[in-house]
């Protein structure tokens, strides 16, 4: 980097809109907070009432699945089913009573523990992937048109790409 380009002043931030609650486009949130909350209720009644499964532990089996080793780290598990660190714990030990999950030893870190999907824990999941992605089927993909399905889909990763880039930009200037 040359010296001419270290001494440039950083971009001013862009103005911020001010977003009113009056604002029609609240309501798009509004619907989407309400179609949120009512999808995940009835995902996680469907999951209760035909594999005494809640949602959260559907998920931490899934991330288990999916991860290499069938194994994660406690922080990177609660990272990924959206839970604090307490919370996970307490899904997990849930978990391993019911035989799914063990907790072990980090194998990179003795300090720290790891859950691993049990064998059980897998035939669980995939039981329980039955009901739940029929019910993604019934209550999500069927509500909505399929020209509009791409839309969706386009909106909501602009929407994650842009979260993930603000915390991206937050830990590079140690905020």
């Amino acid at each position: 980097m040359s010296a001419m380009t270290a001494q440039l002043p950083a971009p001013a931030p862009s103005p911020r809109r001010t977003l009113s609650a009056r604002d029609p486009r609240v309501a798009t949130w509004r619907q989407f907070l309400l179609a949120h909350a009512r999808l995940v209720r009835l995902l996680d009644d469907d999951l209760r009432a035909e594999h005494d499964l809640s949602l959260a532990e559907y998920d931490a089996l899934l991330q288990l699945a999916e991860a290499p080793g069938r194994r994660l780290r406690m922080h990177q598990l609660a990272d990924r089913v959206l839970l604090s660190r307490s919370g996970v714990t307490r899904l997990i030990d849930r978990l391993v009573l019911d035989g799914s999950v063990e907790r072990d030893p980090c194998v990179t870190d003795a300090r720290g523990a790891e859950a691993v999907l049990t064998e059980a824990g897998l035939r669980r999941l995939r039981t329980a992937s039955l009901t739940h992605l029929r019910g993604i089927e019934d209550h999500f993909v069927e509500a909505i048109a399929p020209d509009d399905l791409e839309a969706v889909d386009r909106a909501l990763r602009e929407v994650v790409a842009t979260i993930e880039g603000e915390a991206l930009e937050e830990r590079r200037r140690g905020a």
